[in-house]
């Protein structure tokens, strides 16, 4: 009995030697390296105050939240709101707006800067090649307002300019802004517009660590400029694609609302509508705090499960996972 006691007494104090040893060093190398500590400090207390600090209001999802009470005062309920978002007549109809919104504008917006990458990487003409550049990313430097109020001036149904044109071409042109069943073909598209050419600048610079050494190899051996950009050029942005394809997937419910709000109206509603927006009206408009807390709280934890999961699927067939 006593040798057992000796042992166990001898572990703990091992333990405690341990991180007393872990403790020490910890301290050594901030000090060595406090210049560094300090460069990254803006950004620790920028996330830490504006991004975790916020997190304690989450509690409120859980609360008949009432101003004048605060926190403290108002009574838990559970997990009620929760529930009536879920029971309501409204839940579906939000989660396939917002999924199919998301998926369309994956499918149809992925894929594009890649291929306009490639396009690129493959122009000789320097004068030309910035020129395009300049043209495809200029859009991404247009504020949200603004782009929601070129889309409103071109498809008006009154004097829009790609009515007009339509029109002239003998064509009778859809109310782009006012059928349902044409919203999310806008949004999607306009959004590609704005953003892709911002997006191959990503693939561009990854496709720039292509050795040229590999290409001067697979000329040699007779490939075909198609060959190339199979072989050598898609394998080197496979990484970087995956890698967006993860934090794509983890945004998969958060649709951003600005523009949908700027461009949702009572005709359009029934396929505009998105969990974002309507958490925008629960809790700004309708001042229903606590509900629309819950409902965002259920759309980042959906968000969050999505990106652990795809990253853990990716990490198991590859290793161009986040962690």
């Amino acid at each position: 009995m006593q040798e057992t006691e000796k042992m166990h007494l001898r572990t703990i104090n091992s333990h405690k030697n341990v991180k007393r040893k872990f403790k020490g060093q910890t301290w050594k190398k901030i000090r060595q390296n406090w210049e560094l500590y300090i460069f990254i400090a803006p950004a620790f207390f920028y996330f830490l105050i504006f991004s975790y600090g916020p997190m304690y209001g989450i509690q409120i999802a859980f609360k008949n939240y009432i101003p004048s009470k605060g926190y403290f005062g108002s009574e838990w309920v559970g997990f009620d709101h929760f529930i009536r978002f879920f029971n309501s007549y409204y839940f579906w109809d939000l989660l396939w707006n917002t999924l199919s919104i998301s998926l369309y504008e994956l499918a149809i917006g992925f894929p594009i800067p890649i291929i306009l990458a490639l396009a690129f990487n493959e122009v000789k003409d320097g004068f030309f090649k910035r020129l395009v550049q300049t043209v495809t990313y200029a859009p991404h430097f247009i504020s949200v307002v603004v782009m929601a109020g070129m889309i409103i001036t071109f498809l008006s149904p009154s004097n829009g300019m790609i009515i007009h044109a339509i029109e002239g071409l003998g064509f009778s042109a859809p109310q782009f802004l006012t059928s349902p069943g044409w919203f999310k073909t806008m949004y999607v598209f306009s959004g590609v517009w704005q953003s892709a050419g911002w997006g191959t600048i990503i693939y561009l610079a990854a496709l720039s660590g292509v050795d040229p050494g590999l290409h001067e190899a697979a000329i040699i051996d007779g490939a075909s400029r198609f060959q190339r950009v199979r072989h050598i050029n898609i394998p080197t942005l496979i990484p970087t694609m995956t890698i967006l394809l993860i934090l794509n997937m983890g945004g998969l419910l958060s649709v951003g609302f600005e523009k949908i709000l700027l461009l949702q109206n009572s005709l359009n509603m029934s396929s505009s509508d998105v969990i974002s927006t309507f958490v925008y009206r629960s809790g700004l408009v309708d001042a229903q705090y606590s509900f629309s807390t819950a409902v965002g709280l259920f759309n980042s934890i959906v968000n969050c499960i999505l990106l652990i999961t795809v990253n853990q699927i990716v990490r198991r067939t590859s290793e161009n996972s986040l962690w």
